[in-house]
């Protein structure tokens, strides 16, 4: 049987004051989300909020009652709810106004990972040694890379490599893309706002990835301080989800998990923890190519 072991950590950055990155993990219910808010005023704190609130519901909430759909369409169906949600928000209340905000979900289920997104939050595999970008940008960058107009290299050191073409809450309707891809044992995960990939490659986050594979509190922790240790211009986001084999049975389509808030959640098998940073602890990581 499949269990699943998820840490999350948010973290504000060196600059800014404000944290504007969402994030929330199910995994009794195979379930993570991140998002990054953008809008002034803390309007994007409150639309990667309403995100990630709105897909958790939806996704807990349907399990019982819509046992027929397909992981793919409850995925979509729940991005879909969480655009609608902040672009009405956005319109109610003047203070909103232009909020908006990416999303990576996973969803753990059937032997299967399958991810939506919006926008460049990004949703990285480490299998075998092997670190793999599971998901696409959607920047105007990433789209100059697509014609070959710019290099991978040249991309991560544009003064634009953070505009996207698409967000959630900016429109009624929004181009989700949704994927399925089969798990391996001992799969590693990881979810991340452009705050930890603009400034931390993906050697360093494979090294480090690698090295503290089997402590995911230690590598959550080295990967957004080595973030803020080469600036922290952003908010820097992570989600670790190590997939393995155990006896222990996973729930399965039609039983009902808790909705229950799950910070510091602790059980035998399946295991979360999220944290929010409220200024940058000192932790520090070797920035020179060591593990």
């Amino acid at each position: 049987m499949t269990d699943f072991m998820m840490i999350g950590l948010t973290d504000p950055g060196m600059i800014r004051t404000e944290n504007e990155d969402s994030i929330g993990t199910r995994p009794e219910a195979g379930l993570a989300v991140l998002a990054d808010g953008m809008g002034g005023h803390q309007a994007g704190e409150v639309a990667s909020k309403l995100a990630v609130e709105t897909i958790i519901k939806y996704l807990t909430d349907t399990y019982a009652a819509d046992r027929k759909e397909s992981p793919t369409k409850r995925i979509s169906e729940a991005i879909r709810r969480a655009n609608a949600t902040i672009f009405d928000t956005a319109h109610k209340h003047e203070e909103y106004a232009g909020m908006g905000s990416t999303i990576v979900t996973a969803l753990f289920r059937n032997g299967e990972l399958v991810v939506g997104h919006v926008g460049d939050s990004r949703l990285y595999r480490l299998r075998q040694g092997k670190l793999e970008q599971m998901t696409e940008d959607h920047s105007v960058i990433q789209e100059l890379v697509n014609r070959g107009l710019f290099t991978h290299e040249e991309a991560r050191a544009s003064v634009g490599k953070n505009l996207v073409t698409r967000a959630l809450g900016v429109d009624a309707e929004v181009l989700i893309d949704v994927n399925a891809v089969p798990l391996e044992a001992n799969d590693l995960y990881l979810l991340c706002s452009d705050g930890l990939n603009d400034v931390v490659s993906d050697e360093d986050i494979t090294r480090i990835l690698t090295a503290s594979s089997d402590n995911l509190y230690t590598a959550a922790f080295k990967l957004v301080t080595l973030a803020n240790q080469r600036g922290g211009p952003d908010n820097i986001s992570v989600i670790l989800i190590r997939q393995e084999m155990a006896a222990p049975k996973l729930m399965k389509d039609g039983d009902a998990p808790t909705t229950k808030k799950s910070s510091k959640k602790d059980s035998s098998h399946n295991m979360t923890n999220e944290f929010k940073v409220d200024r940058h602890e000192k932790f520090i990581v070797d920035d020179d190519g060591k593990n």
